[in-house]
């Protein structure tokens, strides 16, 4: 697939994330105005759909209201069919061959740089997951430090947590360092107190579309229909907590007090082009799980940037194909007892990791838990430190053009002083 030109110069700017090829779905407010409207990325602009839908523009393509409450999710519902529809109509009246709708659309294209961006859906639930293989066997040689880093389950099934979708947060909220029990293995008793290691989660989000009922198992050849599109996602993580909680039923708060997603939700269809087949795997699946889905040609990068910096520092670059599991196969699986999907539902990839320690998506692996610290910006990181951000990026690259994703960002702020009666020492 090339470059689909569009009237819109701006689109078809080298390396622009925004041509007619990729359409990201997100959700924006004037930063003058507090009402929220669903608009789609192209070039420099936002198009805003909540008034072509008022105005009757968009009627022959959707039979009812879908984006009047400012957020994707009655959209989302319609399913796969329309989104397509929508989706080619779309790209119809924005390339260069849709000149003719100029003059309709031209009124709605809001600058980028007008606007705020706000959480594009409504998150229904949220469940993360384990899927990187070299994640997986670089933190089981960090804390087991044993020849059997991985779990002897682990390449029979997507392992994932319920998380919470309380405290999903779109990119540029800024995150509060948890509180919590710690206890490092030379402590006798636990203590309380802020996070002191607390670290970042590159992963990729995949954001379900069509829902599924209680009790009844999805058809896993349908699996990847129902996923409506992609999102960066980072699962900040204060290891010290997590560590110390998570035995034997894993993580909870040591993960529950933020996660941040990316502005733009990518379409599925976008995403087609860059397929990528499933990984060689350790040991067979069972035939629910075995080749369902894909993986994506999607470079993934995280920057870092000191609070007395000013500029971000790559620490990690790697790729959303070095996952070992499908968001496809996690979504088989999750609904395979009969738990109900529902739209809105966020299933996070878990941490994606490359083979070298430049690909690593965690500060826990870059660093080693400590043992390697990072230079970054003249000092020093082993975990994430108040005033530190973070902004992780991702991009497919296609003959001529980009899909992009945009930025996740968030800025660490300090532990909250104590207003309910607990001493913090």
């Amino acid at each position: 697939m090339t470059l689909i030109s569009s009237w819109i110069d701006t689109a078809n700017a080298e390396g622009c994330p925004f041509p007619v090829n990729n359409l990201p779905c997100g959700v924006a407010s004037r930063k003058n105005e507090s009402r929220k409207r669903c608009v789609v990325a192209i070039g420099e602009f936002a198009l805003d759909l909540t008034a072509l839908e008022r105005g009757g523009l968009l009627s022959k393509i959707l039979t009812a209201s879908v984006f009047e409450d400012g957020s994707w999710n009655a959209f989302m519902a319609t399913g796969p069919d329309v989104w397509r529809r929508f989706r080619g109509w779309l790209q119809d009246a924005l390339s260069e061959q849709g000149a003719g709708r100029r003059e309709q659309l031209a009124s709605h294209l809001i600058p980028l740089s007008d606007v705020t961006l706000h959480l594009p859906f409504k998150v229904a639930e949220f469940t993360d997951f384990y899927a990187g293989l070299q994640h997986a066997i670089n933190m089981g040689s960090i804390w087991r430090r044993t020849d059997a880093p991985i779990p002897a389950n682990w390449t029979h099934l997507p392992i994932g947590y319920n998380g919470r979708a309380s405290t999903i947060v779109v990119s540029g909220t800024p995150i509060t360092r948890p509180l919590g029990q710690l206890k490092f293995p030379d402590e006798e008793l636990p203590r309380f107190g802020p996070s002191e290691k607390l670290d970042f989660e590159l992963e990729i989000g995949a954001v379900i579309g069509v829902p599924s009922t209680m009790g009844r198992p999805i058809d896993p050849e349908s699996a990847d229909e129902r996923i409506f599109g992609y999102v960066l996602l980072n699962d900040w993580s204060a290891r010290d907590i997590q560590r110390w909680e998570a035995q034997p039923l894993g993580p909870f708060q040591g993960k529950a007090f933020g996660t941040s997603i990316g502005p733009w939700i990518v379409q599925r269809d976008a995403l087609q082009p860059f397929a990528k087949p499933l990984p060689e795997l350790r040991n067979p699946l069972l035939p629910y799980l075995a080749g369902v889905g894909t993986l994506y040609d999607i470079d993934l990068e995280v920057h870092l940037r000191p609070a007395h910096c000013r500029e971000y520092t790559r620490i990690s670059k790697t790729n959303h194909s070095a996952l070992y599991y499908s968001s496809a196969q996690q979504l088989a699986h999750h609904a395979i007892g009969g738990c109900a999907m529902s739209v809105g539902d966020l299933l996070g990839s878990g941490t994606i990791s490359g083979l070298t320690e430049g690909e690593y998506g965690s500060l826990m692996e870059l660093a080693w838990n400590g043992s390697r610290p990072l230079s970054v910006g003249g000092t020093e990181r082993s975990f994430l430190q108040d005033g530190d951000s973070l902004s992780l990026s991702g991009v497919a690259r296609g003959n001529g053009f980009a899909i992009g994703f945009g930025s996740c960002e968030g800025t660490i702020l300090p532990a909250c002083p104590s207003s309910i009666g607990i001493r913090i020492k």
